[in-house]
Formats: C-alpha cells, structure tokens, sequence
C-alpha cells in the first residue's frame, strides 16, 4: 500500500511538473523570438531587441535547461573572481553554512540539556532567549562586519546565530519532556547523571533535538543567501546578484533550481536521521 501511494505521488507530481514547464513554454515562446539569428539571446536582451515582438523577458524552459547542462558539464571552473562555476559557488557556501552550523549544535546542544533538566536555569535564560530569538539574522550582519571585519567570517556568525535558536529550544523542550517515570528508574537503578543523560535523556529527547537541527539547517541555507548578496566575494548568494547585475536571468533561474536542490537534499539528509532515532511506542 505504501509503495502504491509513493508510486502514485511520484507520477502526479511528474504530471504537475510537466503542466509547468508546458505553461511556461506557451507563456514564454508562443509570440516569436524577436532575437536576430546568431546573436547571443542574454546580449540581445541587454541591447533591448526582442522587445518590439512582444517576446517575453523571460528565458524559455529550453534555454534554461542548455544553461544547466553547461553549468553541470564544468562546474567547478575559475577564470577569475567574479567568473567561477557553480560548483565552487555552492561549494563555499555549504561550507560556510556547514561550520556555522556546527558552531551553533555545539553550542545549543549542551546548552539546551542544561535549560531543559534545570528549571532554574530555564527561568533566568528564558527572557534572553525571547528577546534575541525574533531578530531577523541579516539584523546582526552590520554589526558583525563591524567588529569582525571579515565578511566570510560574518557570515558564518550569521548561520551561527539563525541555526542557535530552533536547536536551543527543541533541545530543551525535548530533555525537559522525557517521562518522569523513566528518570525515576534510573534514579532506582543508581544510574550517575552523566550516564543517565546519555542512556536515558538523549535517546528519549533525540526526534525533537533531531527536528530543530532540522529546521535550522533549512533556515541556515535560507540565510546564507542573503548574506553572500550583502557581503559579496564568492559563493551562490553573490553568484545571483551578479548575474542579476548582468541581467542574466537564465542564471538568476539556475541558481534558484540549484538552491532548491541543495536546500531539499539537506532538509532530506536530517529528516532520515530524524526517522532514524524516532521508535514507535
């Protein structure tokens, strides 16, 4: 029954996929190309041709398509800094998304053991936490190149503070949550509290620990985003804004399929660990 329903899901969404690109196609094709034979489409839309036709701005499911394709065929080539493949772009950013990120579950981690088991802790902490969860993360931006100085290492703080949160909280929800009942036997058998925390608390407390490192790392992929446009350099960020800056917007629309493969493999990556410590009760 499963496999018929992941069957079924599959072809609709095929189906769904294909009316798009059908759409898209008639939307962006069905007035002409007003773009002389040979010339480059990108470099007839900067000279303004193509407009008197009618023919939409927009670049056809067709181009699109030949633009991924040379992309993937050499992805990873450097002609300078603001010529490098894609490739290298997500390259730089997922490492800086990945280090922030490792930053944050390092930090949110034992902190949110240590708010979840103590209520006390939990009390003193809680206004903090309310107050600085809000900010949006580009908020600390200005105030990171200011003091860092350094705009990779910006954003990393960055992906840092908006992975901090989710993980904080859901950490402490979950230790704070686990059975009574199952403490208490620990307590009985004389299991140590660090034992106790590894044996008891973290397998108990790991599906939600493993949701809010979920959803941090969709909002870290989110924000990195922004950051590099802000900040520049390399990465996929900057790598939009410049072809924006270049009015290519076949690359903007590649860059934007290729954000959403990586974020969906990511969001996957942690959804089957979070399937993997999840027991039936």
């Amino acid at each position: 029954m499963r496999a018929s329903l992941t069957a079924r899901a599959a072809m609709l969404s095929l189906v769904i996929f294909a009316l798009f690109v059908g759409a898209w196609h008639i939307a962006t094709s069905s007035t002409g190309s007003g773009t002389p034979a040979g010339m480059d489409p990108e470099y007839a839309k900067l000279l303004g041709l193509g407009a008197t036709t009618g023919k939409s701005a927009m670049p056809t499911p067709l181009e699109v398509g030949a633009k991924i394709w040379s992309h993937l065929r050499d992805p990873f080539y450097d002609r300078g800094t603001n010529d490098k493949g894609i490739g290298i772009q997500l390259a730089y950013s997922i490492g800086r998304v990945a280090l922030g990120y490792l930053l944050a579950v390092m930090v949110a981690l034992p902190l949110g053991f240590l708010i979840g088991m103590s209520p006390l802790v939990y009390r003193a902490l809680d206004p903090f936490i309310q107050v600085m969860k809000p900010v949006s993360p580009l908020a600390w931006m200005p105030l990171a190149l200011y003091t860092i100085k350094d705009s990779g290492i910006s954003a990393i703080f960055v992906i840092f503070i908006c992975s901090l949160w989710p993980m904080l909280i859901n950490t402490a929800f979950g230790v704070a949550s686990v059975r009574k009942e199952w403490l208490n036997v620990a307590r009985t058998l004389e299991v140590g509290p660090v034992r106790r925390a590894f044996t008891v608390i973290l397998p108990a407390a790991a599906p939600t620990i493993l949701t809010g490192m979920r959803i941090s790392i969709g909002i870290a992929w989110l924000v990195i985003v922004a950051a590099e446009m802000l900040v520049g350099g390399t990465g996929i960020g900057y790598f939009v804004w410049n072809e924006w800056n270049n009015l290519s917007i076949t690359n903007v629309i590649v860059a934007i399929l290729f954000i959403g493969v990586v974020g969906m493999i990511l969001d996957l990556c942690l959804a089957r660990a979070a399937r993997a410590v999840t027991y039936p009760e």
